[in-house]
């Protein structure tokens, strides 16, 4: 065998026994410093000679396959969906039928139902060949380019006592936090927020670039084994032993003597659900022994040895009183009803949004209903349905607005989205006060002076129009305005003041705004669809504001995260008149635009890195952190399994500390931290 060869097959044996390691055991034994040079070093001979590869190459989890169609593939053995029921009556039920077929007692096993997306991931030899939705149970969806970056789905097995061929079915799945934290990201760029974690897994898994579901975290949990000569005689065995092949195995799994002890589970769970970190909307109950399974076989849709429990959501029936169009900074028109008050999972809910037109179009809701609203597993209430007992014979279908409820333009729907939005954007009033608001943000120009209502104070008295009528404000204009502000619920009423301090911080704020880097000035500006990661990439391939407003769509498309979307927005920002002229009167204030020497990226070393950052540093921390940027690592705030490091200086918090040691994170000092980029 080639020398070469041998090397990189030694390198991928390592680094995914290093990866099973960090995520099925958390159990690391060699710091991320050293897993990143040898996967840089397995990158390196990959690159020279692709032909030496392996299929279960570490180097794959990052994603970078652009998926155009999804091949539709059949499925091995057909991929049918369980029996659903909301009652204890009908599991007795299920546990008499099956006792009286096998005229036997029954030992069952217990586990969650997680709320994801069903995958059926086939293995060949020990190895991942394909990964496929369940589509319509019998044919699905090629999805195996995205599930590869899935960390908790071994590429390559461990051990040696797999079959040479068999499936694994499992969900996959978004833990809350990277939910909330995906659902920021998209309201920041103006996307629609994803309703929940399951919508979110199943809209990433169909994402046509494979680096993007990488970057989203999704989760893999196994639920059954399909194959032949499975090493083990029953379901609850196969499960336990899948941590052995490299998988995670399933979060909570308890066999059961009799139906009373999976009734038990089932109240329990019903309790505990709260505490997890990701969703599940049920448990489910299967027949341990596979012999039993066989013997008890299939309906046309249902396996007869397996029923899911769902947990009821709470659901209350109450009037809508009417229907707002709300306007964002995007322009997308998001309608919310309002609701005769009712009580839900211990609160008080008056409003809830339907999201768009389809949703409203789905539930056919009218004039005068009465909506069914939803308080499960999810923390933001939703409409459900309608209480058709409750309409009114007349009752008259609620259209959604075609012209914007602030400015009247005519509103515009693109076909490939599912939102509505007002296209005069540069006069819209909640589009022109949003951007405002949103220039202002501390990830954007950190203009804290001007929050607590002040930007609205600012625009009723007229000004402040655009972003570029901050740096045109004076001491005269701004001193002795006021406006007292209604009193929200549980507050008092509130009078804000301009007075003479409060102005010159005002004005000092815009001042010190003028050495914000670049690429914070290009996330404020506000381009839709640019998120924060977004422009600072942006404003390092390109370097500066001109040769990126004069960029080619195939130019902007070579940058990382840019798709047809991103591109085609830039383009139409810098397109607009209007636009280039406040960014005339930005350059002219003396805005950054363009990339200073300190922020210009100077290696790649740590590329993939998350890292937090803690403490007081001989440098600012801002500093330190433009650092780990600069040399290609990630800043993260909050530390989790996930995190690569944690740089500590004097007085770390002792909490993050503490969370790091448990969780087997490395903690390097600002000295270890200069070694590491290779800085004196």
């Amino acid at each position: 065998m080639n020398p070469i060869e041998e090397e990189i097959i030694r390198l991928t044996a390592e680094l995914n026994r290093h990866n099973y390691n960090y995520y099925m055991l958390d159990a690391p034994v060699i710091s991320d410093y050293e897993f990143d040079q040898l996967l840089r070093h397995l990158q390196e001979l990959e690159k020279a000679h692709p032909e030496f590869m392996q299929p279960d190459s570490p180097t794959q989890r990052v994603g970078g396959t652009v998926t155009k169609r999804f091949e539709t593939v059949k499925h091995v053995y057909p991929m049918l969906s369980l029996g659903n029921t909301y009652s204890e009556g009908e599991l007795l039920e299920f546990d008499n039928r099956i006792r009286t077929l096998l005229n036997a007692d029954i030992e069952y096993v217990c586990e969650l139902k997680y709320d994801g997306l069903a995958i059926s991931i086939q293995y060949e030899h020990g190895v991942m060949k394909r990964a496929v939705t369940r589509g319509d149970g019998t044919q699905g969806d090629d999805v195996t380019a995205n599930v590869r970056t899935i960390a908790t789905v071994p590429l390559r097995l461990q051990g040696d006592d797999y079959p040479d061929f068999f499936e694994v079915r499992g969900e996959i799945l978004m833990t809350f936090a990277r939910f909330e934290a995906l659902n920021r990201e998209r309201e920041e760029i103006g996307e629609p927020p994803f309703a929940n974690p399951r919508n979110a897994a199943s809209g990433t898994l169909k994402l046509q670039e494979s680096a993007e579901v990488a970057r989203r975290g999704l989760d893999f949990r196994p639920y059954y084994l399909m194959g032949e000569n499975l090493p083990y005689p029953t379901h609850y065995d196969s499960l336990l032993h899948l941590k052995q092949w490299g998988f995670r195995s399933g979060d909570v799994l308890q066999k059961a003597a009799n139906i009373h002890e999976v009734i038990d589970f089932m109240h329990l769970w019903d309790q505990k659900r709260q505490e997890l970190n990701f969703p599940i909307d049920g448990i489910v109950i299967k027949v341990n022994s596979y012999a039993l399974q066989q013997q008890l076989g299939m309906t046309a849709k249902n396996p007869r040895w397996a029923i899911a429990y769902k947990f009821k959501a709470e659901k209350q029936s109450t009037k809508l009183l009417s229907i707002d169009y709300q306007v964002g900074r995007t322009g997308i028109v998001t309608p919310v009803a309002n609701l005769s008050p009712v009580p839900l999972a211990g609160t008080i809910v008056k409003r809830a949004t339907l999201h768009n037109a389809d949703v409203m179009a789905a539930l056919d809701i009218r004039e005068g209903d009465h909506l069914f609203v939803e308080k499960g597993g999810e923390i933001i209430p939703k409409i459900v349905g309608v209480d058709l007992s409750k309409r009114l014979p007349d009752a008259q279908p609620v259209q959604f607005v075609t012209r914007c409820p602030e400015c009247g333009a005519e509103l515009v729907r693109n076909e490939d989205e599912a939102g509505t939005f007002c296209p005069n954007e540069l006069h819209c009033p909640p589009q022109i006060k949003g951007r405002l608001e949103h220039f202002i943000g501390r990830k954007a120009m950190n203009l804290d002076s001007l929050g607590e209502g002040k930007i609205e104070m600012l625009y009723e008295n007229g000004l402040v129009k655009n972003i570029a009528d901050f740096y045109s404000l004076t001491f005269d204009q701004l001193l002795g305005i006021e406006k007292k502000f209604a009193a929200e619920e549980g507050k008092a009423e509130r009078v804000v003041s301009f007075r003479e301090k409060t102005v010159q911080n005002i004005l000092s704020g815009i001042h010190e705004s003028l050495s914000v880097p670049f690429e914070r000035v290009l996330f404020a500006i506000g381009i839709r669809y640019v998120g924060e990661t977004t422009a600072k990439k942006l404003a390092r391939h390109f370097q500066n504001i001109d040769r990126l407003s004069s960029a080619t769509k195939e130019e902007l498309m070579e940058v990382n995260d840019v798709g047809d979307r991103v591109a085609d927005s830039i383009i139409d920002y810098f397109n607009n008149p209007e636009n280039l002229e406040i960014i005339i009167r930005l350059r002219n204030a003396g805005l950054q635009f363009e990339l200073s020497e300190e922020a210009a990226p100077v290696s790649d070393v740590l590329a993939g890195k998350s890292i937090v950052v803690s403490g007081v540093f001989t440098i600012s921390r801002d500093e330190i952190k433009q650092m780990v940027e600069q040399y290609g690592g990630k800043n993260v705030s909050s530390i989790s399994k996930n995190t690569s490091y944690v740089l500590a200086g004097e007085k770390m918090g002792p909490e993050k500390k503490k969370k790091a040691e448990s969780l087997g994170i490395p903690i390097i000092s600002e000295t270890e931290f200069y070694q590491m980029i290779g800085k004196e």
